[in-house]
């Protein structure tokens, strides 16, 4: 390791940093400053990749968890050689630049995966070391060995001190995640004021007590830098690795490094004096030397070769194993379709009665016979929610080929955890939990949606429905906050043509999440209209289920298990056409031709009806309609008489129909 070399290129990103932040006047100095030599050896030693093909295979992966040190990472692949030219650089935060405030995964090359809210990296991160144990074992050979990659995490105080990071680094212990490295900044700073005002644990030995192997190290040494990296890799003991790199919070900035201040831009006024200290020439701005520019073209080109090689390698077990090859060659390019998926689902019977959840668990097994790469997990409740892959096997440190992933109950971490396997981009990830979890889950939700992750969620007892367990386990309010978050489809079905197609489109949506809202109570099979147009429909997130006998006066529109009484309300009554509507976003992205098809403009008598608030409907049944919905917390009785003393009802309906 040429170790001087590294050291002014450390120097180097330390005054990258500070210009960018200086220039922008917003950001974080902080971690960038005290960080460097972390990523001198990183990026300029230990990691495994290439920068001309970010999303090579057996690239090791690097998460930053502590996302407002986004110029740590800027700097990093710039100097490194992604495409990223120090154009971007200048533009730090500038509108339609490829470095934003926090890092996206979508916009700029070599990021993972999209940090801001703290600890999300490292949930994140541990979805791809999930993800690069289940396909270390179930690619490679006896003969070649084609994923041996590591996952690295950057995190700090506050990322480890957020209940997602700490939910998630357990699973990652009980479940033998050896290659994941999680290195710790640990500069003994909050944004707010020194770390110890708001904890005073020992990380080392709880980390060492949940089952993590632990070292110490000072994060300025870059030999003890590189020698902890490399032990960590090379320790294949089924226990993650925790390096505590202890390091000086704006190091290289005097007036504001130690201390809280050092963390924001505090010390961006500072930089001109802080630059030569550093000996960065005088008076220069955005400077990289010559020296270090030619070391990393040189890192560049040897890391293309190292990649070369692989390369060689991967088509020789390919050759080898052309079906193996097949299902992962499927897996990264995606391209499933909800018809293709469809064809996998029997229909049902025209009569009878199926809660969603029940019939969802026996649909998610006839396309897991169909997509060997989709797997499933539950927050402890797979007896309730039904989404069990039978015959796929538990996930865990002994079968890491296991398909059902115990999460435990740890419904943030649960959803970190999908989006990282989503991010890795080799299996189709869902979990499961309650309904009414969905706010523990929501900010993995919300960075699902907002990064156009293929996560589907798989939630059970989706309304009032659930009964006895009372207004706690009600989610009266839930569906209508869900839908308001941006690129997530929210799907809530009523039967069990309705449920297949909502599977059929979760799984084969490549450019966002999709949340499955499902009826713990049996619902009636809507036989009546064909299984063909029932799955059609739900596919267009809405459809006419019974089309009006004689001129059109009104319009009933409802979702999941309230369709039933929707269509019940309605009956004797010709002129009313019923309309299920399943998925909202779905059908908003329909052409206007089809919506007025289902719902015509002018026809303005219209009735809503869901077990649940009611504020969302408006924009369905307009100024004139009604909406039958529950604006209040629910009540704790049997589901069917909760219902009828909540006013979700036929008689409802027909009332409001007149």
């Amino acid at each position: 390791m040429n170790t001087a070399l590294l050291q002014s290129a450390a120097n180097q990103a330390r005054g990258l940093a500070m210009d960018a932040v200086h220039k922008c006047n917003s950001g974080h100095l902080g971690l960038p400053l005290g960080a460097a030599d972390v990523g001198a050896v990183l990026f300029g030693e230990s990691l495994v990749c290439n920068p001309a093909e970010p999303k090579w295979l057996n690239r090791d992966r690097f998460v930053l968890s502590a996302g407002h040190g986004s110029m740590f990472l800027y700097s990093w692949l710039h100097l490194s050689g992604y495409d990223l030219p120090m154009k971007e650089l200048e533009n730090f935060r500038v509108l339609g630049s490829h470095t934003p405030g926090h890092p996206e995964s979508f916009e700029t090359p070599g990021v993972e995966s999209t940090t801001g809210p703290l600890g999300q990296g490292v949930g994140n991160a541990v979805g791809y070391a999930l993800s690069g144990k289940m396909a270390a074992a179930k690619y490679n050979t006896a003969d070649h060995t084609i994923i041996d990659n590591h996952v690295f995490a950057l995190a700090g105080d506050g990322c480890l001190q957020e209940g997602v990071a700490r939910e998630a680094v357990a699973f990652a212990a009980h479940n033998g995640l050896d290659n994941l490295i999680l290195i710790f900044d640990s500069n003994d700073v909050t944004l707010d004021a020194m770390a110890k005002v708001t904890q005073s644990e020992n990380t080392a030995d709880l980390y060492a007590a949940i089952g993590w192997d632990v070292v110490t190290i000072d994060g300025h040494d870059l030999q003890a830098v590189y020698d902890a990296i490399e032990t960590a890799k090379n320790a294949n003991n089924g226990k993650p690795k925790l390096i505590i790199a202890k390091t000086l919070i704006g190091k290289g900035i005097p007036e504001v490094a130690g201390t809280a201040k050092g963390h924001g831009e505090g010390g961006a006024k500072f930089i001109d004096a802080a630059k030569k200290g550093l000996g960065l020439p005088e008076g220069s701005h955005f400077y990289v030397s010559e020296a270090v520019t030619a070391y990393f073209t040189d890192l560049k080109a040897k890391r293309a070769a190292a990649h070369a090689d692989w390369t060689t390698k991967f088509n020789a077990w390919a050759a080898a194993n052309p079906a193996l090859a097949a299902e992962l060659t499927a897996a990264r390019a995606g391209g499933l379709t909800a018809e293709a998926l469809l064809k996998a689902i029997p229909e049902y019977p025209l009569e009878g009665k199926s809660a969603t959840r029940n019939c969802g668990g026996e649909i998610l097994n006839h396309l897991a016979k169909t997509v060997p790469h989709l797997i499933t997990g539950s927050a402890d409740l797979f007896g309730s929610t039904k989404n069990y892959i039978k015959d796929g096997g538990d996930f865990s440190a002994a079968n890491p080929t296991g398909r059902n992933i115990w999460f435990g109950i740890r419904e943030h971490a649960m959803g970190a955890i999908c989006n990282g396997i989503a991010y890795d981009g080799l299996f189709l990830p869902s979990g499961a939990t309650f309904l009414v979890f969905a706010d523990y889950c929501r900010p993995s939700i919300r960075l699902a949606a907002l990064s156009r992750l293929p996560v589907t969620y798989i939630f059970t007892h989706d309304s009032v429905g659930v009964g006895e367990d009372g207004p706690t386990h009600q989610p009266v309010e839930t569906v209508s906050g869900l839908r308001v978050i941006p690129n997530l489809d929210v799907m809530r079905p009523a039967d069990v043509e309705e449920t297949s197609a909502a599977f059929a489109a979760a799984f084969s949506r490549a450019d966002g999440p999709t949340l499955l809202a499902l009826s713990r109570q049996d619902l009636p099979i809507l036989g009546f209209l064909s299984a063909a147009a029932r799955r059609e429909g739900t596919l267009k997130g809405g459809y006419v289920l019974v089309k009006e006998t004689a001129p059109l006066e009104a319009i009933v529109i409802a979702t999941g298990s309230e369709v039933q009484w929707a269509v019940e309300g309605a009956k004797g009554k010709p002129g009313v056409r019923v309309v299920s509507l399943p998925c909202f976003e779905r059908f908003d992205r329909q052409d206007a031709a089809y919506r007025e098809s289902v719902l015509p403009a002018a026809c303005t008598k219209r009735v809503a009806i869901e077990a649940g608030v009611s504020g969302l409907w408006w924009k369905y049944v307009g100024t004139q309609g009604q909406i039958i919905g529950i604006d209040r917390f629910g009540i704790s009785a049997p589901g069917n008489i909760v219902f009828k003393e909540l006013g979700i009802t036929a008689e409802a309906v027909a009332k409001a129909l007149g």
